[in-house]
């Protein structure tokens, strides 16, 4: 079975194939109605078997009890070097993207967010890119864009009410942290903190992991451990370094005062198991997503031509 995304549809829950709708009012449990109608249908398990054989061995089992597949489409995620097309699906309770490498038939470099850490943020239009918003988790924040305005409000609505659904479902409190965006690499020349470093073929340009400036290797010596995004230290900028530092100290601070009343909270971001220090060189870390990824294969629209080729590249089911 193929995924399907040339025409946008959206059902009444009685007939399966594309019939025109208007546009959809998910308002009052319209995402539980579609949930509940297709969870355990023969098609909802068919859709989610096609998209593991597209993933193929590399991609995790995405097939769960109670797991519904609402939409897929082809969206642009805005990488580190340039925008790139990406394939994305949206669960009932997970957000999934990848690269594409033969389109509707081979995907890579699978990518799975739990939707009840996920914030949306709409964002304007900027001289390349249009519809676009930014997808923010605690762990990696990026944005996205649709080739049409409809397209970018039915992504947004659709996952915003699934969002809901999962921290009604979980019991839990909406993300209030989230990791900064990465500033793309064209848009500075320069190292965007001690803005006397200009980037060339030799001096290469870094992020910082706190803030996400573009900033030069000697303006992102420094090291820091923050386990919401990684296990291991990663690279920051000198002001965000001073900054998590001086946060440090203080949260030990106020953990030596309530010494012995309490046991220390695991897991708290910078308090427990922190370190850090000056470093050289480049880690695993430094590779940008599209360096790990590959890439795309196929002719696709790029820059404006996406919003100008007339095609639907989303559809969502029921």
């Amino acid at each position: 079975m193929q995924c399907s995304w040339e025409e946008s549809s959206f059902c009444d829950g009685k007939k399966m194939e594309g019939t025109r709708r208007k546009k959809p009012d998910l308002e009052g449990g319209k995402i539980e109605k579609m949930v509940d109608h297709l969870v355990n249908t023969e098609i909802n398990s068919q859709r989610i078997a096609a998209v593991e054989s597209c993933f193929g061995a590399s991609g995790q089992p995405l097939a769960l009890p109670g797991r519904v597949l609402l939409g897929e489409g082809i969206l642009t995620k805005e990488c580190r070097k340039k925008p790139k097309p990406r394939i994305f699906f949206l669960f009932s309770d997970i957000l999934v993207y990848g690269s594409i490498v033969i389109n509707k038939r081979k995907y890579s470099s699978q990518h799975i967010i739990p939707l009840e850490e996920v914030t949306l943020e709409a964002l304007p239009n900027t001289w390349n890119a249009k519809n676009r918003w930014m997808i923010k988790t605690s762990k990696k924040s990026f944005v996205v864009s649709a080739a049409s305005v409809t397209e970018r409000e039915e992504w947004i609505r659709h996952i915003e009410e699934c969002v809901r659904r999962q921290l009604r479902a979980t019991g839990r409190p909406p993300t209030t942290e989230h990791a900064a965006p990465w500033i793309p690499d064209k848009a500075t020349d320069i190292c965007m903190r001690c803005t006397q470093t200009k980037f060339s073929a030799l001096t290469r340009r870094h992020h910082c992991r706190k803030c996400g400036f573009v900033v030069c290797g000697d303006c992102s010596r420094e090291r820091f451990l923050m386990p919401r995004l990684s296990s291991k230290p990663l690279r920051v900028c000198g002001l965000c370094y001073r900054e998590l530092v001086a946060e440090k100290q203080k949260e030990e601070e106020g953990g030596t005062e309530e010494e012995g009343r309490r046991q220390p909270q695991q897991g708290l971001a910078y308090s427990q198991g922190i370190t850090y220090g000056a470093s050289s060189g480049e880690d695993e870390s430094d590779k940008s997503d599209e360096e790990k990824d590959g890439g795309s294969a196929g002719a696709w629209p790029t820059g404006l031509e996406f919003y100008a080729s007339g095609v639907k590249w989303s559809s969502f089911h029921s």
